[in-house]
């Protein structure tokens, strides 16, 4: 039996697929510490939570914008962005998974591995 379009469509964009962009992404424009949390069954907010860093703010800045562009052109999801303009902690909202991109600094003072990772890591 043949899918409807819209079928694939919708299996081809699951969170599995789109994490694989984001860590792609992340990858390709040379971010650093790419920790990835599973958040399923966990909270609501999300299958996934990616935490990466850049150099400096111009660098964490150019690294959301990028990968912002790379899935809306890829997956055609549109993503919410917050930060970018400060380019010290970018949240990018992508439904699914949920990317921050810190400075150094920034992602050391607030921790969010030790919050999200689970308990005996």
């Amino acid at each position: 039996m043949v899918q409807p379009a819209a079928d694939k469509s919708a299996e081809e964009t699951t969170s599995e697929l789109l994490l694989a962009r984001i860590l792609n992404s992340l990858k390709n424009d040379k971010a650093e510490d790419i920790v990835q949390i599973d958040l399923r069954g966990r909270s609501s907010i999300g299958d996934y939570m990616i935490i990466a860093s850049g150099r400096s703010s111009r660098q964490v800045s150019a690294i959301s914008e990028k990968l912002v562009d790379n899935i809306k052109q890829d997956l055609g999801r549109t993503s919410k962005v917050e930060g970018k303009d400060a380019g010290d902690w970018v949240l990018i909202d992508m439904d699914d998974v949920i990317v921050h991109v810190f400075r150094p600094e920034v992602r050391e003072f607030y921790q969010l591995e030790k919050m999200w990772q689970p308990i005996g890591n």
